[in-house]
């Protein structure tokens, strides 16, 4: 069914009535379908027109991101995140100067732990995305677990890109296992390398983190590690965000895949 929807959305914008004649079924359960193929693949989105009237209209088009779609500066932006590996291979500050003054700011703190996510967390009602390096955020911040598991609780959809590796192969592990105790699937996770370390609220908050360390040439400067908080509440941006999100989705690999290869790696203790 999500096949049918996004081949038939692909090649022209449409409406719920056309999904809905195009799967043999009512308006409300092909809504439903439309809406869980924009929530779990990014790949398209919805439009309304006249909310809130009689004649309110939804239109279901194309949103996925490439090479061609954007501003210029969002372009050059998409291809030097695709091709970036570590958090050293991008500087979230190039995103953050397009974002117009009035809604953006940065905090900087000199001990990450100083820099809770417990209020972004709260915030989120419908969905939450994370450019992850391990995993090793969750485990900064005693009550980072249970949060998530409450997200999952208050059916916030989660989503998460990271290097699955023997490094993170527990917190994965243990980031899937709140699926079991919410009875739905709440949390997702695929393996992806890239050089974002961001939280995307809803459609509505950014958060990206970017450490500046003395250890590398750049900043040999400094005297000390800094780490830069930046949170934009542009819904444009935001929503550019997302779309990098789920460009990269699209290309990562399930976290089971990942794991059943790692459970054949036995490491010695």
């Amino acid at each position: 069914t999500e096949k049918q929807i996004l081949d038939y959305v692909q090649k022209q914008p449409c409406t719920i009535n056309d999904i809905a004649m195009l799967l043999g079924r009512n308006w409300r359960t092909a809504n439903s379908y439309v809406e869980r193929a924009a929530q779990e693949t990014g790949l398209i989105a919805i439009k309304v027109f006249r909310k809130g009237s009689r004649g309110a209209l939804k239109i279901v088009y194309w949103s996925a991101l490439d090479s061609q779609t954007g501003s210029a500066h969002q372009k050059a932006l998409l291809k030097r995140i695709v091709a970036g590996r570590t958090k050293e291979d991008f500087s979230a500050f190039d995103i953050y100067q397009f974002v117009s003054e009035d809604k953006r700011e940065a905090r900087v703190k000199e001990e990450e732990e100083q820099a809770s996510p417990s209020s972004l967390l709260e915030k989120a009602g419908e969905q939450f995305l994370s450019f992850s390096g391990n995993l090793s955020w969750i485990d900064l911040y005693p009550d980072t677990w249970q949060q998530l598991e409450d997200m999952a609780k208050r059916h916030v959809s989660i989503k998460v890109l990271t290097r699955i590796d023997l490094t993170s192969k527990e917190k994965t592990e243990k980031l899937l296992a709140i699926n079991e105790r919410v009875g739905w699937d709440a949390v997702a996770v695929r393996h992806a390398e890239h050089p974002l370390r961001a939280m995307i609220i809803d459609d509505r908050l950014a958060s990206i983190k970017e450490v500046l360390s003395p250890n590398l040439s750049q900043y040999k400067e400094l005297k000390k590690k800094l780490f830069i908080f930046y949170r934009i509440r542009d819904e444009d941006w935001v929503r550019w965000l997302q779309q990098v999100f789920w460009n990269i989705w699209e290309h990562s690999v399930d976290a089971e895949t990942r794991l059943k290869a790692l459970a054949t790696i036995h490491v010695k203790k």
